[in-house]
């Protein structure tokens, strides 16, 4: 969870800031008042929604350290932490992929992997989860986590927001002008309708956009626990260790949806959730056995 939000916040920041700096420069005024070139638009639009995505790929490493903490290690700073690297060596080479970085980090049971290149991503696990699980329910996660790598799943988060941040930037632009013609009867230039309708279009789209990427991070979830089960042969531990972090007795399920799985989110916000209900995802592992 903490691995995406990072990622989309970073995102929306650095979009941000490109859109700020090309509108300084003047390439945004150059769009309207040249008639609206639909070519150049879409050039610009590129740039500006796979800029941001690209950015914050390129710097997910160095800001998952940051802001959580993690310390890498590389085995020698006592036997639990030479477990760790041991067990994620073995899971990387079972997977296909180069050894990634290997970090842990103060807080609650929680884990992440993240990284633009997959033979040189980051796996990093919480000391509350470290103290909460058992090593084998610890080395489904780590297979949860090395499987997100050997998935490739950062970058194809990556295109799939990219894509979505064109689609916002260009159609919110392209509605802007023809509610400023049509509606505002705006003759010359550009009037304030543009501005006005282009951030309302940013915002709305941008909130349709945030349901596509949340729907794929939940799929993506999915496949991480399969992927964990392959590596490690069975789909008990991820089972388990779902179990556990969703504070339900190991290998039970739960009687509620509604109350049960610490990522389930009731009504229509669960449509924005990005990782599936605790008892979805092991009700699809026990389909698997």
């Amino acid at each position: 969870m903490k691995r995406i939000v990072l990622f989309l916040v970073t995102n929306l920041a650095v979009m941000l800031v490109l859109s700020v700096v090309l509108s300084v420069l003047g390439v945004d005024r150059f769009l309207t008042e040249s008639g609206l070139n639909v070519g150049a638009l879409l050039v610009f639009s590129l740039v500006l929604g796979f800029g941001g995505a690209l950015i914050s790929l390129l710097m997910s490493k160095p800001m998952a350290k940051w802001s959580t903490g993690a310390q890498v290690i590389d085995g020698s700073e006592g036997p639990e932490q030479r477990w760790l690297v041991d067990t994620v060596r073995k899971l990387a080479g079972e997977a296909g992929i180069g050894m990634p970085e290997v970090a842990y980090y103060e807080g609650e049971a929680n884990a992440f992997a993240t990284g633009a290149f997959r033979n040189s991503a980051l796996v990093a696990v919480s000391t509350g989860l470290l103290q909460s699980m058992s090593r084998e329910e610890v080395e489904a996660v780590l297979g949860h986590e090395v499987s997100h790598v050997s998935n490739g799943d950062m970058v194809t988060l990556t295109l799939i927001q990219g894509v979505v941040n064109t689609f916002v930037v260009f159609l919110s632009r392209i509605v802007g002008y023809i509610v400023d013609k049509a509606v505002f009867k705006t003759e010359r230039g550009i009037g304030p309708g543009y501005y006005i309708t282009v951030i309302v279009c940013q915002i709305v789209f941008g909130v349709l956009a945030s349901l596509i990427v949340a729907w794929f991070s939940r799929q993506r979830e999915f496949r991480a626990d399969a992927g964990s089960a392959r590596l490690l042969g069975s789909g008990r531990p991820m089972v388990n260790a779902l179990a556990r972090l969703g504070g339900l007795a190991p290998g039970a399920l739960p009687q509620s949806i509604a109350t049960s799985g610490i990522n389930n989110t009731p009504g229509f916000m669960a449509l924005f959730a990005t990782h599936p209900p605790i008892e979805a995802r092991i009700a699809a592992l026990q389909s698997r056995q």
